[in-house]
């Protein structure tokens, strides 16, 4: 199941005399032209916009449209508003983004007295609109490549249901390049041979596959074009990664002061991602910095530590250095700043049990203990119940 174009439909529906009355309608950056599109309404699409693209260019291709912020606490509020109507009506449901569900009804028939597929997916559909004011598409299928392929030919707001046996002849009216998780090298290496569409897979033998991509790739792709899928709807799912970026409203210049300002942003995304973690019970091993200059060159170091780290100072300081890295290599102009954590692993709880000891050259239990009660203190009080000094206002 699959909201659409998500954030503009909550824009619309949290402001329904601004927003809600635009006709074309973006979401993210700024009518400035700064940041990037999140989503766009279908009649803006129309024009060439869609979703990542930078806003000043979106603009330049549809300059009546109106651009509005992202309404980031009600798209999540009913986000998970959506997530509890559909744990009433599937028994195993998956959260695979904002706006994105996956829902295996298996093992339902009887219960559901052998309804249709068809039926129960407009019924889902209606019991979501009616209770968040949400439009939603479904696509569904035996397994889960399938149904993510058949929502796409659902939307807006309709229902695609491709019956048991009939996966390859759906298959094949697809693009490589529709099939997820086919990116862009893989691409290339298929297109350098000739093979552009599932059509143009589906001779090949595998021997030949694995010979061309690798054992386990190749075999992968030979599954994949014929709708093999054994993945399963999954409702706790393994978090690869916690990130947060900030598009700053004008480009900080390079120099000292551009470098302060960049240093503050630095810790306020290191809490959140910090905050994010610990709330969650992980802790991570590889720390990355994200940096979009003026010409939207976006880069990022990352680094690897000897051990999983939680605390708001070793990531912080991982952090800070991995930013200094990319400032020297180019320390022009930035308008767009990320920090993330990966190889994410249990936290606390996990670090209990550890026999290599308690502490570590990037953290020790003083880190982390004063990272968790920071928590404690800002969940009571306030997120700016406790910061730290750089990110105090100056007195004035």
């Amino acid at each position: 199941m699959d909201c659409d174009m998500y954030f503009v439909q909550v824009a619309r529906l949290e402001d329904p005399e601004g927003a809600g009355t635009a006709p074309l309608l973006m979401v993210g950056g700024s009518a400035s032209g700064r940041g990037v599109v999140t989503s766009a309404d279908y009649a803006v699409r129309e024009f060439g916009v869609h979703s990542g693209m930078p806003m000043a260019q979106a603009l330049r291709l549809c300059p009546e449209a109106t651009v509005v912020p992202v309404p980031r606490e009600a798209c999540t509020r009913r986000s998970r508003e959506i997530l509890e109507i559909l744990k009433e009506l599937s028994p195993v449901v998956q959260a695979a983004s904002i706006d994105e569900f996956y829902l295996d009804l298996t093992g339902t028939e009887r219960l559901l007295d052998h309804e249709p597929l068809e039926t129960t997916a407009r019924r889902i559909q209606g019991a979501v609109q009616e209770r968040t004011g949400v439009t939603v598409s479904i696509g569904g299928g035996a397994v889960r490549l399938v149904a993510k392929l058949a929502v796409e030919r659902a939307k807006p707001g309709g229902v695609w249901v491709v019956p048991p046996g009939a996966e390859g002849a759906f298959l094949q009216e697809h693009e490589l390049a529709d099939i997820p998780g086919i990116g862009p090298s893989l691409l290339a290496g298929l297109a350098e041979r000739g093979l552009r569409s599932v059509a143009h897979v589906l001779p090949v033998q595998e021997r030949w596959l694995q010979r061309w991509f690798g054992p386990s790739r190749g075999r992968w792709l030979w599954e994949r074009v014929r709708g093999l899928d054994s993945s399963p709807v999954d409702p706790k799912p393994d978090r690869k990664s916690i990130s947060s970026e900030r598009t700053f409203p004008r480009d900080v210049p390079p120099g000292e002061a551009g470098d302060r300002t960049l240093a503050r942003q630095l810790q306020n995304l290191v809490l959140e991602v910090g905050q994010t973690l610990r709330r969650k019970g992980l802790a991570a091993r590889t720390i990355t910095v994200k940096l979009r200059d003026a010409d939207f060159t976006t880069r990022q170091a990352s680094r690897t530590l000897s051990r999983e780290v939680e605390s708001d100072r070793a990531i912080h300081r991982t952090a800070r250095d991995l930013l200094g890295e990319l400032r020297d290599r180019r320390p022009g102009a930035v308008r767009l700043l990320g920090v993330g954590v990966s190889s994410l692993g249990g936290g606390e709880g996990a670090r209990q049990l550890d026999l290599l000891g308690p502490d570590s050259p990037e953290e020790t239990e003083r880190d982390r203990t004063l990272s968790r009660t920071a928590d404690a203190l800002r969940k009571r009080f306030g997120d700016d119940a406790l910061l730290p000094g750089r990110l105090m206002d100056p007195p004035s």
